[in-house]
């Protein structure tokens, strides 16, 4: 026991040290937050990142942003997360994974961060109301949805109204659905539907689709998949639950309605990367470029989740992703103690 405090009153002044030599460092400039590492975004990635981490006794803060939990809140039932046979509601899957995130000592703070410098040790970030440096910073930001952009869409999301046939797709077993898109995605997300959709119609705003031959050729050859071509969604019908669409043909200007239980926008995301844009490698769609999994260019950033994944885009291997970077982050600090 004596060991352990002796430990703890260690770790205490050797935290208050580097806090110390920062702040004099910095001079007279706005007083900032030391932090070993810290953890940017509260979804899967980043509340795994931060239960690896804190059990690690790196003590992670996390900004959540103002509005924490990701993607995860804009689903209903998930039933393809290991451990939950029933299933779970998403909002209550984040509230678990963070109330264990807390019970092994991580921090959260529902700050949205504006500006990250990454070019000098320590790394600092900003948020709107104060200032942070890290030693460490894992970025699990994830990725946005690209909506329809429709008032009707947004008030059927979650009933009938969905962007991932990989969650979703066995709610829908005998009924007819419509995918918006005309990308690899679409045409992926047309084929597994048909594994439990009556039918499933491509609706698509232009004449062609931009997907890849192969994957045109495994929906197109799908006795249950049919496609609207020059077409958009111009509403989405329905009282409770999603009825059916009204379509409008680009070309005509025709009206027309079609009875369907199930939207599936399938036109891509947005990775959450613009804060660091021209800090880290971004790809032509704005993903973090990383290297073994996680890792990024430089030393002590590390990255989890969707803003980096465009391939599967899973909470599970999300929440994978963030273990990793949680693990690698740990090891950096170690040798960075050491070094």
């Amino acid at each position: 026991m004596i060991k352990m405090e002796a430990f703890k009153i260690l770790h205490r002044d050797e935290k208050r040290e580097d806090a110390e030599a920062y702040e004099s460092q910095e001079g007279s400039q706005k007083m900032v937050d030391m932090e070993d590492l810290i953890i940017i975004g509260s979804g899967p990635a980043g509340l795994s990142a931060a239960i690896y981490a804190a059990r690690n006794d790196l003590k992670p803060l996390v900004l959540g942003g103002s509005t924490p939990g990701g993607q995860l809140l804009l689903t209903t039932t998930i039933d393809n997360y290991p451990g939950f046979p029933e299933g779970i509601y998403g909002s209550e899957l984040i509230e678990k994974m963070r109330k264990q995130a807390e019970r092994f000592g991580a921090r959260f703070e529902n700050d949205d961060v504006s500006e990250i410098d990454i070019a000098s040790r320590p790394f600092k970030i900003k948020t709107a109301s104060k200032e942070y440096a890290a030693k460490a910073i894992i970025i699990a930001t994830g990725a946005t949805t690209r909506w329809l952009g429709l008032e009707s869409e947004r008030r059927f999301i979650g009933r009938g109204v969905s962007s991932c046939a990989t969650c979703d797709a066995a709610f829908f077993r005998d009924k007819d659905v419509i995918v918006v898109g005309g990308g690899d995605t679409a045409m992926e997300d047309s084929v597994y539907l048909t594994k439990f959709a009556r039918s499933v119609t491509i609706v698509h705003r232009r004449g062609e689709f931009r997907a890849t031959k192969i994957m045109q050729d495994r929906a197109l050859s799908n006795p249950k998949i049919r496609v609207i071509y020059n077409t958009v969604v111009d509403e989405i019908l329905g009282d409770e639950k999603v009825a059916g669409v009204k379509l409008k043909n680009v070309k005509t200007n025709e009206i027309a309605e079609l009875p369907v239980q199930g939207v599936f926008v399938a036109i891509g995301t947005v990775p959450n990367s613009g804060f660091v844009k021209e800090k880290l490698e971004l790809d032509e769609q704005g993903y973090i470029v990383t290297s073994n999994e996680v890792n990024t260019a430089i030393d002590g950033i590390f990255v989890a989740g969707d803003v980096a994944d465009k391939r599967y885009q899973q909470a599970i291997t999300a929440a994978a992703s963030g273990a990793k970077a949680a693990i690698d982050a740990g090891r950096f600090l170690q040798n960075e103690k050491h070094g």
